[in-house]
């Protein structure tokens, strides 16, 4: 059985109309292996350029868009937020969900996070549901500990069948914008519980679940990182912001058994 690979760039609060056009043109001009797929994740405001810089380069067919949050609500007196309808406007069709950054910054807990997976889903929209340990908690050897306690509310509010539509995104937080990586075979164990944890609810589901690394992937690491045998790809930070380093890392993704 051949899972999905997925590279996803993960732009944060960086990048511009220039990237948008320069990432565009770089995407065009890259071959990608069997049952790979790469999804571009701008702010907010550079979705609607995006999905048309697609457009205009013939590559909405082969590259995806995705949004890095989304609201919980359909719709209401929420300031500030995006509703799913919003994003799907922008021919959007992935949403990064419970990123580090936001559990931290903006202390969002793994009920909410539930709550926006099960919205996204209703929506037609794949989440991108991020998971990840601190370095203490790493140290403490709660890694397990910690990714079940965050994976757990998400399968209670959705079920397990609905990850057959959900991308896993393991991100140690230490690993995050840090330059650390955790080495090849520290991550593929880590891979290897979370499919696991799925498998004892559903062992089919759990193979053709995508559980990407995300956490200082770059051009030199990746190769490495892709070739283990539960990882299928990366949620890509700064990275990402490097068109040419970016297409490096697309072209190194393969489809897994």
């Amino acid at each position: 059985m051949k899972r999905q690979s997925i590279v996803a760039a993960n732009w944060k609060m960086n990048g511009g109309f220039a990237l948008v056009e320069e990432m565009s043109e770089r995407l065009a001009h890259i071959s990608l292996q069997e049952s790979v797929n790469v999804v571009v994740c701008p702010s907010f405001p550079f979705l609607s350029a995006l999905s048309h810089s697609f457009i205009q380069h013939e590559l909405a067919d082969t590259f995806a868009i995705g949004a890095q949050n989304v609201n919980e609500f359909d719709s209401g007196a929420y300031t500030g937020e995006v509703s799913a309808d919003m994003l799907k406007a922008c021919n959007v069709q992935y949403v990064i969900l419970g990123h580090s950054e936001r559990r931290s910054i903006y202390k969002e807990t793994s009920t909410q996070v539930a709550h926006k997976v099960k919205q996204a889903l209703e929506n037609g929209l794949t989440p991108i549901l991020c998971i990840g340990e601190s370095e203490a908690e790493r140290m403490a050897e709660q890694t397990e500990t910690v990714l079940a306690a965050q994976l757990q509310p998400v399968i209670d509010e959705v079920g397990i069948s609905a990850f057959a539509n959900i991308v896993i995104a393991y991100e140690p937080v230490w690993a995050i914008g840090t330059g650390k990586t955790a080495s090849p075979a520290m991550a593929q164990e880590t891979h290897q519980f979370i499919r696991t944890f799925l498998a004892e609810l559903d062992a089919n589901i759990a193979q053709k679940t995508p559980v990407l690394y995300g956490g200082s992937v770059n051009a030199k690491n990746c190769e490495e990182l892709f070739a283990q045998a539960d990882i299928d790809g990366g949620l890509i930070g700064g990275a990402s912001l490097k068109a040419d380093e970016f297409t490096v890392i697309c072209s190194a993704a393969k489809g897994t058994n």
